[in-house]
């Protein structure tokens, strides 16, 4: 039974995850993501069930329609696979995630890791593919963070002067962004990334953002290292920023105490 929830789970998620990817098409190109069956982005053709099955169809297809044999971004089984993991991670661990004993808290808090988690799969999808953060994505986000802390810190769960902490974390993360956007020239970093940044701020709190901030650096360094040696950038080209912002905010969420510690040990502290 327990292999057979892990398997319903990641199936479900794949489908959730298949669903992102429409989001994220029609939204980049000023589509309704309700409007319609999906169609190929070549030809024009309705896909057929069939030939829409999350994963699997990628796969016995080869990558390619099945209509003109043009190859399907990798995208699109990417983000069904990691939306997948996503909510086999929230059958085994994140329901239980920061799990608050308060009514009606110890109901609603694994559903709102459920939608952050989702909401930043859709960060990392879209800077990763498009380079460009919607501010619809970031309002929702910043709005779901927000009103669920707001209600902690108004019934007593979290305590206001970490509320304020944490709002603090985001608004100075959004300026030193801000800044680094005016001194890049608007080119090294993006709106997106400033407007993201409030939202980070609330969920980790000051040690976490600190934490996910550098995390996201050291990630973005290491890759962009790697593209330069293998010849897939150039020097004075730039790399979507928010994907390692996703990463950092996950490890920081994860495990921002021990690696402070960590850090902290290191220093004598």
């Amino acid at each position: 039974m327990f292999l057979y929830w892990v398997l319903l789970f990641f199936v479900l998620g794949m489908v959730i995850g298949s669903f992102l990817n429409v989001v994220v098409y029609r939204t980049i190109y000023g589509e309704s993501p309700m409007k319609g069956r999906s169609r190929c982005p070549y030809c024009k053709k309705e896909i057929s069930w069939k030939h829409n099955i999350p994963l699997l169809s990628f796969l016995f297809l080869k990558g390619s329609c099945a209509y003109c044999g043009k190859k399907i971004s990798w995208q699109y089984p990417v983000v069904e696979v990691l939306t997948g993991m996503l909510f086999v991670w929230w059958y085994l661990v994140g329901s239980g995630f920061f799990l608050l004993v308060n009514t009606p808290f110890e109901l609603v808090q694994p559903y709102f890791w459920l939608m952050v988690g989702i909401l930043l799969v859709l960060v990392f999808v879209f800077d990763a593919w498009y380079g460009v953060i919607p501010n619809g994505v970031n309002m929702v986000l910043f709005g779901l963070v927000l009103v669920y802390r707001i209600a902690l810190s108004v019934s007593g769960v979290m305590r206001w002067e970490d509320f304020w902490s944490a709002f603090g974390a985001g608004l100075a993360l959004m300026g030193f962004f801000y800044g680094l956007y005016l001194l890049t020239r608007k080119k090294g970093f993006g709106l997106g990334d400033v407007k993201l940044a409030p939202s980070l701020g609330l969920l980790l709190g000051v040690g976490g953002t600190v934490v996910g901030t550098m995390l996201a650096f050291m990630l973005g360094a290491a890759v962009a290292m790697v593209l330069l040696l293998v010849g897939k950038k150039k020097f004075g080209q730039t790399i979507a920023f928010g994907p390692f912002l996703v990463l950092g905010t996950v490890l920081a969420l994860l495990w921002s105490e021990d690696i402070l510690g960590w850090y902290l040990g290191l220093l004598g502290v």
